[in-house]
């Protein structure tokens, strides 16, 4: 009987890019339903862990006696860890099989979770939070890889606007579920809810999630060292410009970010696989819905980050009316997405997506030019136009960003889906941090207009893609 394969016997195979074992089409229907509960629980876990241990802050830092210039790292390690592990982790789903970096994140976010509610310092909890934020890199590094695998290709759209959904959802609900939570119990609790879920999820995960082609090079080691400090530093760089930090400091950052980029580049011109997939960006279509994704989310992060201060500063709006105005967005985003999901399975992601983005930026212009006094319908509808816009583009972008990718080549891809997410939103929010600064009153309508720009931009490319051909898959 052969010795079984140990993991890094499985890192240093002869370097080929073939996929390691067929690909079938999709999981049985009963199978099918299991995989995808375990995928977006815990997918719906690592979204709600970026946004509730915001409302956490002030408690935290009351209960551990720091400022709360120390205690934003509690936010911060986990959203650099999880960034800067993206691309790398995506890459090394390729090699050892998508399902074990999703299992592996699943656990250590679970694990971490508990760090995380037993902390007793500001360092340990800081420590928990850097090891949950590579857990959820984990799950998200490969997410949609493994969506790609568990549905049917003529249901791919659906699945695609199933992750939305949860996405969405997730969004929408994380500073409810915060706030309820909080109400009840202390700040530890956020992070102990979730243990019960995260072992389900592992459970069901473990059963039932498939067994992924496997590709046969060696993992670069060098070339994911490289990348984590490009990512690394551009987020730590946009946070330092977020926060008003000494220009030479952030320039010097964002300076680093760029030169560990181009040496990565470099390094990897000829790779048959490399860890930032120049291969993937050389396909138009690859190249322009990856662009595209980066745009909607930098509209996303300029308009949730303006759109509070719009209501309450300029249209002197309560605390509680701003929440309801802002609720509609990611509401409408998740009704939308499952639909543009249908339609992406019969319709170009260039059409939908440039529609979707168009309403996008439409309603961005209706935002900033509102009345004085405008009614509550008046801002809801236009708010739900952003929705809609969002909506219907996320889902078919989805989708062309992993089906213009090889089957082989699906964790890089699933990596950069993440990655656009994030970087997008994350420069939105430091972009109208630096609107405020410049404008301050009318910072707020200043990054509405930005965010429409950036629809439009996102428009023409996603258009665009009607006008290349998409390369045949492998």
């Amino acid at each position: 009987m052969a010795a079984p394969e140990t993991f890094s016997g499985m890192l240093e195979k002869t370097p080929t890019t073939a996929a390691a074992a067929p690909i079938t089409d999709g999981l049985p229907w009963e199978t099918r339903r299991w995989a995808v509960a375990a995928i977006f629980t815990a997918l719906a876990m690592a979204s709600l862990d970026t946004a509730i241990a915001n409302i956490a802050l002030p408690a935290i830092a009351s209960d551990l006696h720091v400022s709360p210039a120390e205690v934003v790292w509690v936010v911060n390690v986990y959203q650099i860890a999880l960034v800067a592990t993206l691309l790398p982790l995506g890459a090394l789903g390729e090699i050892v099989g998508h399902q074990r970096i999703y299992l592996g994140g699943l656990l250590l976010f679970t694990l971490a979770s508990l760090g995380c509610a037993l902390a007793w310092s500001l360092p340990s909890l800081l420590v928990a939070r850097t090891l949950q934020g590579l857990g959820a890199s984990g799950l998200m590094s490969v997410n949609t890889a493994l969506v790609r695998f568990v549905y049917p290709s003529r249901m791919l759209g659906r699945g695609f606007g199933h992750n939305a959904l949860v996405v969405a959802t997730a969004f929408t609900l994380g500073p409810t579920i915060a706030s309820g939570i909080l109400a009840l119990g202390p700040w530890p609790w956020l992070f102990a809810v979730n243990i019960p879920f995260g072992v389900v999820a592992l459970l069901i995960g473990m059963k039932t999630l498939p067994t992924t082609p496997r590709a046969t090079h060696a993992f670069d080691f060098a070339g994911a060292a490289l990348a984590c400090a490009c990512l690394g530093l551009f987020i730590i760089g946009i946070g330092s410009a977020a926060h008003k930090a000494a220009p030479a400091l952030v320039i010097a950052e964002l300076v680093g970010a760029v030169l560990f980029g181009w040496i990565l580049t470099r390094r990897h011109a000829d790779h048959p696989a490399p860890m930032l997939p120049i291969d993937l960006f050389r396909r138009p279509i690859f190249a322009l819905s990856a662009a595209t994704a980066v745009c909607s989310f930098a509209v996303q992060g300029l308009a949730f980050v303006s759109l509070p201060f719009y209501f309450e500063d300029i249209l002197h709006r309560s605390q509680v009316e701003t929440g309801f105005f802002m609720t509609p967005w990611p509401l409408v985003v998740a009704f939308m997405a499952p639909i543009g999901g249908r339609l992406s399975d019969r319709y170009p992601a260039g059409i939908l997506g440039g529609i979707g983005m168009l309403l996008l930026g439409l309603g961005m212009v209706l935002l900033a030019t509102l009345p004085a006094e405008p009614s509550v319908a008046n801002i809801v509808w236009r708010t739900m136009i952003c929705g809609i816009g969002f909506g219907f583009f996320q889902t078919p972008n989805m989708k062309a960003i992993m089906s213009s990718a090889p089957s082989h080549r699906s964790g890089s891809a699933s990596g950069i889906v993440a990655t656009a997410r994030l970087t997008g939103q994350t420069t939105g929010a430091a972009l109208a941090a630096l609107c405020f600064a410049l404008a301050d009153r009318e910072g707020a309508t200043v990054a509405l207009a930005l965010g429409a720009g950036f629809a439009a931009l996102g428009s023409v490319m996603s258009f665009l893609r009607l006008a290349v051909a998409s390369p045949q898959k492998s």
